[in-house]
C-alpha cells in the first residue's frame, strides 16, 4: 500500500491505463476487462485491475493537471513496479484538420507547466513517448483501420485561459491540441526508465469552438482504449 493508492504488492499489473477521471476508469475496467478487481477508492479514485487478451492490465484515476497524475504515476512506478503508463483522456483541437473525435498519438508534449524548470534550471527539457509503445499504437491503429494523428501536444497547467486567443501561438507551430497531463508523464517515466504514451480523443476544438457530445465522446473514447489495449 502507499500513501494515496490502497492495493497491495501484486495486485496491480505492469501496464496501467490512466484515465483522469475515475468514473471513466470504472466504466474501462466494467466494459474491457474479465472479472475487474477494484483495489482502490481511496479520496475516490479508483483503480481496478482485471484480464484482457489474457493478459493482467490495471485502470488506474489520475485526476486533472500533472500535480495530480504524477501523485498516482510517481506511486504506480515505486511502490508497485509498473512499466507502461498509458494516458487516456480528452483533449482540445488547435488544428483545423484536427477534428472532433479524432484520435491523437503524443509523440512530444510541450507545456506551460513549471515542473521541469525547476529541474533543468536555465535550459529546455523535451519530454517525449516511448518510441515501443507509440509504434506499437501506430500499428494497431493501422491494422484496424482506426485513423490516428501523430505530433506534438500542448500539456497546459490552466484549463480556463484568460486570452482565448493564446492558443494560435502554439497552433503556428504545429502543435496539434492541448492536454493537461501528458509531459509530466513522459518526463517521470524517462527519470525512472519505464515506458509512456498518451492517446488522446479530441472533444472539443479552440478553432471552431465545437465540442462533442456525450454519445461522441463515448465512441471516441471506446477506440483510444482499444488502442491503448491493442499495445499489450
Amino acid at each position: 500500500m502507499s500513501l494515496h493508492i490502497a492495493a497491495k504488492k501484486g495486485e496491480i499489473a505492469e501496464t496501467v491505463l490512466l484515465p483522469g477521471d475515475p468514473l471513466r476508469a470504472k466504466w474501462i475496467a466494467e466494459t474491457f476487462l474479465e472479472d475487474p478487481i477494484c483495489y482502490n477508492e481511496i479520496r475516490g479514485m479508483l483503480g481496478y485491475t482485471g484480464i484482457y487478451g489474457g493478459k493482467r492490465v490495471s485502470v488506474q484515476g489520475s485526476g486533472m493537471g500533472i500535480p495530480s497524475s504524477l501523485i498516482y504515476c510517481h506511486e504506480l512506478i515505486t511502490a508497485y513496479g509498473v512499466k507502461n503508463l498509458i494516458r487516456v483522456g480528452t483533449a482540445g483541437s488547435y488544428q483545423k484538420e484536427v477534428k472532433i473525435r479524432d484520435i491523437v498519438l503524443a509523440m512530444a508534449a510541450s507545456t506551460t507547466s513549471s515542473i521541469n524548470h525547476s529541474k533543468f534550471k536555465h535550459a529546455n527539457y523535451a519530454p517525449t513517448a516511448s518510441f515501443e509503445l507509440f509504434m506499437k499504437a501506430v500499428q494497431y491503429a493501422k491494422d484496424h483501420q482506426i485513423p490516428i494523428t501523430a505530433g506534438n501536444v500542448l500539456s497546459s497547467d490552466v484549463f480556463y485561459a484568460d486570452d482565448p486567443e493564446s492558443y494560435k501561438l502554439w497552433a503556428a507551430y504545429n502543435v496539434l491540441c492541448v492536454e493537461m497531463e501528458a509531459a509530466g508523464l513522459y518526463t517521470l517515466a524517462a527519470k525512472h526508465g519505464v515506458r509512456a504514451l498518451a492517446i488522446l480523443t479530441i472533444s472539443d476544438s479552440l478553432v471552431t469552438g465545437k465540442g462533442a457530445s456525450p454519445e461522441e465522446r463515448e465512441t471516441g473514447f471506446s477506440e483510444m482504449v482499444r488502442i491503448a489495449m491493442g499495445t499489450l
